[in-house]
């Protein structure tokens, strides 16, 4: 779609606000749908994470850099184009601190480490020392150390609401409470939705529902193999600050590359802006059961307390939960589908969708305008990897 024309977003959360407003800012008219409120889904139940610390070399690694640097240049425009006052996005440049435990797992962080030089992330390893420096509170009892100083964070409901708002004075559309039921066709192509609140027409709908896309897109009649993934979150009382890194267990990015349903826990725990510290993370596939579990939240607590043995006297405030959008190549799904003109995707990043919106958005916006040929992506939806999935899916 070369020509600009009406454009459907299927979804308000972090991604689908950042397409939306990449999109009207070339002058497309957008309408944004969600059966809920805007951010009332995966983006609320994430960390903000923007991490290139648990990504080896390859498409994703690279979306994510190039998002980082649309993180920082975006923070001055949404001052300028929104009322004063309106809530920063809390963008932190924290880095992360990544640490092996065990023998193996040093060997294995150290690989991982070379690897990601390669593809230009700072990953220095730092020795007992300077481990002092950075995470005074953190367990003496580790075997290496890697700092990555270009790990970041934002806060992830201010910032989807603020890339909303921003589409919104560019023109956009946001209608919160319409549940998109099936397609409108003609002559084989997607010229619309059926809603809960009637039909809406656009000359593409793009399909950025997060882990409920896998149901969105079979409802459009084009399948696509998108799971949740569970994940729980502890959070503690406010403190003084103790913890100043993004700081996790060499055993998180096993973790997080696993296609395995059953519960694995790693250790990741950080301070927020409010003081409290979060603690996670575990992933888990069990359908959209959204049950917090004790076994899951001792698991983490458990992991917190080899990292940070403090945390033992600290109380816990509250736990929240989430669903990642998993896919089975562990790419994230960005493009046209050749199956149904007229449909595109943007979903499936699992843990990392509020660091690569701004990414992902770009790189759908240039396909979708036509500034970009399709050879070219990396995350289209016919990719060899995705092909065999597709043909379950349906």
């Amino acid at each position: 779609m070369a020509e600009q024309g009406r454009v459907i977003v299927i979804g308000a959360g972090i991604v689908g606000a950042a397409i939306a407003r990449s999109l009207v800012r070339s002058g497309t008219e957008v309408v944004v749908l969600d059966r809920g409120p805007s951010a009332g889904g995966t983006s609320s139940g994430g960390e903000g994470n923007l991490l290139v610390s648990d990504k080896g070399p390859g498409p994703e690694l690279e979306l994510m850099q190039r998002s980082i640097q649309l993180w920082s240049e975006i923070g001055p425009q949404l001052r300028d184009e929104l009322p004063a006052g309106f809530p920063g996005l809390e963008l932190e440049h924290k880095g992360g601190l990544v640490v092996a435990t065990t023998e193996a797992g040093a060997v294995g962080l150290k690989q991982f480490a070379v690897q990601q030089r390669t593809a230009g992330v700072v990953a220095e390893e730092v020795g007992a020392d300077r481990v002092r420096e950075l995470e005074p509170d953190l367990t003496r009892d580790f075997v290496t150390a890697v700092l990555y100083p270009q790990d970041a964070q934002v806060q992830p409901v201010v910032a989807t609401e603020s890339l909303l708002a921003s589409a919104r004075q560019k023109g956009a559309q946001v209608r919160q409470g319409v549940e998109v039921l099936g397609p409108v066709l003609s002559k084989g192509r997607l010229t619309g939705v059926r809603t809960s609140d009637g039909v809406v027409n656009g000359d593409a709908v793009v399909v950025a529902a997060g882990p409920w896309s896998g149901q969105v897109a079979a409802a459009l009649g084009a399948p696509v193999p998108v799971k949740p993934r569970r994940g729980t979150v502890l959070v503690t009382t406010r403190m003084p600050q103790r913890v100043w890194h993004k700081v996790y267990d060499a055993d998180y990015v096993g973790a997080v590359g696993s296609g395995a349903a059953d519960l694995q826990v790693s250790s990741v725990v950080e301070s927020t802006a409010a003081g409290t510290v979060l603690i996670g993370s575990s992933r888990e596939q069990r359908g959209f059961d959204d049950r917090i579990e004790a076994r899951v939240l001792a698991a983490l607590a458990a992991k917190a307390l080899l990292l940070f043995p403090f945390l033992k006297d600290v109380a816990v405030m509250r736990a929240y939960g989430g669903f990642r959008p998993f896919m089975p190549d562990h790419l994230p799904l960005i493009g046209p589908d050749p199956r149904l003109a007229g449909l595109w995707h943007a979903t499936g990043h699992e843990g990392a969708g509020i660091g690569l919106s701004l990414g992902t958005a770009e790189v759908l916006s240039q396909h979708l305008l036509g500034a970009a040929p399709a050879a070219e992506n990396p995350f289209r939806v016919d990719r060899p990897s995705l092909r065999p999935h597709l043909e379950d899916a349906a």
